[in-house]
């Protein structure tokens, strides 16, 4: 199976994008140093760049081409919740893992979370605390931030 990637200069950095001949596999943040790739791009994964420029452009909430992110069973469990996640509303982990129907996995959700392989797209930055705090981001912490306001943003100027 043939790998393919590209880059997308996000205004909170730079995401990598691979794919396969079908699927989007994942989307990470990386530092500018690991831009070198020699991968080629493909259409599935151009379709990815063009809808993550759109997001930030503010004309997309929700994105359509095929996943294929790899874990575990549990793993793919709390993904397919986080996909549930309406744009610009927050949940927490406790009520994921209620979700989940084992409230005792609120551990195993974090975990999870954190390793999630689609940032944005599965939207992890969407989960808070129990008390509304800002905890865990593969991004970074200040990039969760930016992207739950951006969200709420659009959203109070949709209202208008």
């Amino acid at each position: 199976m043939s790998i393919f990637a590209n880059f997308y200069e996000s205004p909170i950095g730079f995401l990598e994008i691979k794919g396969n001949e079908s699927h989007i596999l994942s989307i990470f943040f990386v530092e500018k140093e690991a831009l070198n790739t020699s991968l080629p791009s493909n259409e599935i994964v151009e379709k990815a760049v063009t809808q993550l420029a759109e997001y930030f452009n503010h004309q997309r909430k929700t994105f359509d081409f095929a996943i294929d992110p790899q874990g575990t069973d549990f793993q793919k469990k709390v993904w397919q919740e986080l996909a549930k996640i309406p744009f610009g509303k927050t949940t927490t982990y406790l009520q994921m893992s209620k979700n989940l129907q084992n409230v005792k996995a609120i551990r195993a959700v974090g975990t999870s979370n954190g390793k999630n392989p689609l940032t944005i797209v599965l939207p992890c930055h969407r989960v808070v605390g129990s008390d509304g705090s800002l905890t865990g981001y593969a991004g970074g912490l200040w990039r969760k931030k930016w992207l739950l306001d951006f969200e709420q943003n659009q959203l109070e100027t949709a209202l208008f």
